[in-house]
C-alpha cells in the first residue's frame, strides 16, 4: 500500500479548516490542520508535507508572506492559498495556485489537490520492458526436422 499524501491547511476559520479536512481525509490524503502561521510552521519544518492549503487572509501572519517563507525552506513543496475575496487574487503572488472560496466547488479544489501533489511527485516513472528474446522454434515432419527459425517472442 502506498503512503498517504501528507497536506497541511492552514486556516485561522476552524469551522472552515475542519471542513476541509474532513473532504481531504475521506479521499484518503492525511490531513494535518493548523489555525496560525506558527503552527503550521512547526508542522512544516518537521518535513514530509506533499501540499500546503493556505487562507490568504488571516490574523498577524497572512498566507502569502507563510507561504513565501515556506517556499524558502522548501521550494519543491508546492502551495495552494485560499481566499473569500476574488479580488485578493492579485496579493497571492507566492502561491502555485489560488481558488477563491464560493466561487469554486469542492470536486474543482480536489481535482487541483490531486494535480498539485502529483507535479510534487514528478511524471510516472517508465518501467523499461524486457526485450524479447529469440527463440528457435523447430518443426517436426515425420520424425524429421523440416526447418528452423528464429522468432522474437512477444
Amino acid at each position: 500500500m502506498r503512503p498517504k499524501k501528507v497536506i497541511l491547511c492552514v486556516d485561522d476559520n476552524e469551522q472552515a479548516l475542519s471542513v476541509r479536512k474532513f473532504l481531504l481525509e475521506t479521499r484518503g490524503y492525511r490531513v494535518l490542520t493548523s489555525l496560525s502561521a506558527e503552527g503550521a510552521m512547526e508542522h512544516f519544518d518537521k518535513g514530509g508535507i506533499d501540499l500546503v492549503i493556505c487562507d490568504l487572509v488571516m490574523p498577524k501572519v497572512d498566507g502569502n508572506e507563510l507561504v513565501r517563507r515556506m517556499k524558502e525552506r522548501s521550494p519543491e513543496v508546492p502551495a495552494m492559498l485560499i481566499s473569500g475575496a476574488v479580488h485578493n487574487c492579485d496579493r497571492a503572488t507566492t502561491a502555485d495556485a489560488f481558488l477563491p472560496k464560493g466561487a469554486s466547488s469542492p470536486l474543482e479544489m480536489l481535482e487541483r489537490v490531486r494535480v498539485m501533489v502529483a507535479r510534487k511527485r514528478g511524471p510516472r516513472k517508465q518501467v523499461p520492458r524486457p526485450e524479447a528474446q529469440p527463440q528457435t522454434v523447430t518443426s517436426q515432419v515425420g520424425g524429421q526436422i523440416t526447418a528452423q527459425q528464429q522468432v522474437a517472442a512477444s
